[in-house]
């Protein structure tokens, strides 16, 4: 007999976007089942076991704005916590914390398990279901798993992570396995190109781990947490997560290690031509940096502990596909591992992805009616970016069976735009991975204000509860009344006023000034001048921070502010769905079959397409107005 349920919601995939996906789609009220190759894979972190670090972190606290659950995981399970490019501005701060992997994965699955309206099912789904509609375009119907079962559903999302026809590669030795030797998931590729989505064959991998006895750290530099802790999550109190953090260590390659790896190149499936698939440019092999950039004499090493109850230590920066013979030649040239055993050796991972052009930036398909896609699944990399790609494609799966209008954050509002929009406007050849270079606006896009960005649309959409959001407002009213109240308080150069100054290897005054003026100061702060200012009330330290970088970086503030409208009237114009690119006359022809590939929902994502000049901008821009004023619509 067919074994044939009825659910809301169907998530292929529990990985990190998986995860995100599942909770969204049951917290905003929709029957929902997550399917895993394995219970044990759920939220998994097969390569190095930490969550943020330079962008990523700002993802992250972003995710957790808008009602994510990963910020709130890495608080609960980090076993060291640090602050990056705290000697830089505060636009490219970002927070980093090192996993307990097993805790981590174990903490997660919990939260699905006792989620209302969530069914977690161990199965590999092998083909999607869906009908044609009126006009060539299909709508998902449901979903059916290898043993025969099948789900009817409204919507399906995508979060197939690196499992879809998966191999891992160590020298000659290939399995066809996905991540941690856990099954693959070989059926649903032949689905989906049936369907007609486009498919694409993409590679990453992940260093060896090593065994903590055998290691020397008497020839390494020790690397410790930070000594105040601050939490990825804006619901988690700072004062619960200060605890005892345990350290990582730092040592580098050499000329030796670059010998051997030159030496064997012939056998490596990267350079052998055994492995089809494209590696990621930002994260790339110890084999790819000693070739790509042959003039560096050493490479960083960071040697990272799995986990409390476990003995492993992860090996960063040296993934590899190399054999294992030359993996344990190779890594035994480093100081500090000169005797080290390996626990599980390094390897490459090749595995099918979709071509995100194919996607709108609600993340639904263009053609496919109530089938949506994320994270690695769309060509990214990175457990953050997929985090936050699950959750907004789990949002916006939410709202279009609700009939509402889906959650689109654009550039200038979210790193989570620029990621989205750069996946679906732009042609990526590689593994897409976040970087603050990307975000144009990230002086406004700083992790340390992602709730004051985004809280708010959780709210509106559903996720964040009334109390978080009351939270908020009030945070928001103490900053802004705090700081007109610092422009309003005048301060002349009295003896102790100049006293005070001196005290903290500041300029005497020669007339007055405002509070605020001083705190603009590069030596002074809103902390530093309280002696000046006996009349302030009593803040939280993240009001206070927001006072401090609102007040010194207000210019620069400003003029982003003036280029984000700019931004935002180019991006308001939006094209219709129906327009025919053909009778858009002086459109070069390339820019043309850009147009028609990608099918953008508004001339600024128009404007970001490679192949579409500021000319043919122009000649679009000029088109929309007669083609909306003759009513066409």
């Amino acid at each position: 007999m067919e074994i044939r349920e009825m659910v809301d919601v169907c998530v292929i995939g529990a990985g990190h976007a998986g995860c995100e996906a599942a909770l969204a789609c049951a917290r905003l009220g929709f029957n929902t089942v997550v399917f895993t190759v394995s219970v044990d894979s759920i939220a998994l972190m097969p390569c190095n076991p930490n969550v943020g670090g330079s962008s990523k972190g700002h993802l992250v606290r972003e995710l957790d704005a808008l009602g994510g659950e990963m910020g709130k995981n890495i608080d609960k399970t980090f076993i060291q916590s640090k602050m990056l490019n705290l000697s830089k501005g505060p636009a490219v701060h970002s927070l980093r914390a090192q996993a307990d992997k097993a805790e981590y994965s174990r903490a997660m699955r919990k939260v699905l398990e006792n989620q209302e309206n969530l069914t977690i099912k161990q199965a590999e789904v092998c083909e999607i279901l869906w009908e044609e509609l009126p006009g060539g375009k299909k709508k998902i119907t449901g979903v059916k798993t290898f043993t025969g079962a099948i789900y009817e559903c409204k919507a399906v999302v995508l979060c197939n992570g690196t499992y879809l026809n998966a191999r891992c590669l160590c020298g000659e030795a290939i399995t066809y396995t996905g991540p941690n030797g856990l099954m693959a998931a070989t059926h649903l590729t032949d689905s989906l190109k049936s369907a007609g989505i486009e498919m694409r064959r993409f590679k990453t991998g992940t260093p060896a781990r090593m065994e903590r006895k055998s290691l020397d750290f008497s020839k390494m530099e020790e690397q410790l947490g930070d000594e105040r802790i601050v939490p990825f999550s804006f619901s988690t109190d700072p004062d619960s997560i200060q605890k005892e953090q345990v350290s990582c260590w730092l040592t580098y390659t050499n000329e030796k290690t670059h010998e051997i790896i030159r030496a064997n190149l012939d056998r490596s499936p990267i350079y052998a031509g055994i492995i089809e698939g494209t590696g990621p440019r930002y994260c790339p092999s110890i084999e790819d940096k000693v070739v790509k950039f042959a003039e560096k004499e050493r490479h960083q090493v960071f040697i990272e502990p799995e986990g409390i109850h476990t003995t492993e230590m992860y090996v960063g920066g040296m993934s590899s596909s190399l054999p294992e013979d030359v993996q344990l030649a190779m890594y035994r040239t480093v100081p500090g591992l000169e005797n080290c055993k390996i626990v599980r050796n390094a390897y490459a991972i090749e595995y099918d992805c979709i071509n995100p052009g194919q996607l709108n930036p609600s993340l639904e398909f263009k053609e496919f009616e109530g089938l949506f896609s994320a994270g690695q699944m769309n060509g990214s990399s990175g457990y953050e970016e997929a985090a936050a790609q699950g959750l907004i494609a789990g949002i916006n799966a939410s709202m279009k069976l609700k009939g509402r209008e889906p959650l689109i954050l654009d550039r200038s509002e979210a790193y989570i735009g620029v990621l989205i929009d750069d996946l679906v406007t732009k042609e990526n050849f590689e593994p897409y991975r976040m970087m603050t270079s990307r975000a144009e606006y990230r002086l406004l896009l700083r992790q340390d204000n992602a709730d004051l960005r985004l809280r708010e649309k959780g709210y509106e959409v559903g996720l964040i509860s009334k109390e978080q959001y009351d939270a908020l407002l009030l945070k928001k009213s103490q900053i802004d009344s705090e700081i007109a109240r610092l422009k309003e308080i005048i301060v002349g150069a009295a003896k102790e006023t100049q006293d005070v100054l001196t005290s903290l290897g500041s300029t005497p005054l020669k007339t007055g000034v405002s509070l605020a003026e001083l705190i603009c100061r590069p030596e002074l702060s809103y902390e530093s001048i309280a002696p000046l200012d006996p009349e302030r009330g009593e803040f939280k330290q993240d009001v206070i921070d927001q006072i401090n970088i609102e007040i010194k970086y207000e210019g620069y503030i400003e003029r982003q502010k003036h280029q984000v409208e700019q931004f935002k009237k180019i991006e308001k114009k939006l094209i219709p769905s129906d327009i025919d690119y053909d009778d858009v006359l002086s459109l070069r022809l390339e820019a043309r079959q850009k147009l028609k590939k990608f099918k953008p929902v508004s001339v600024g994502q128009a404007s970001r397409i490679s192949g579409v000049s500021p000319a043919d901008v122009s000649v679009l821009l000029v088109y929309l107005e007669h083609y909306n004023s003759r009513g066409d619509k």
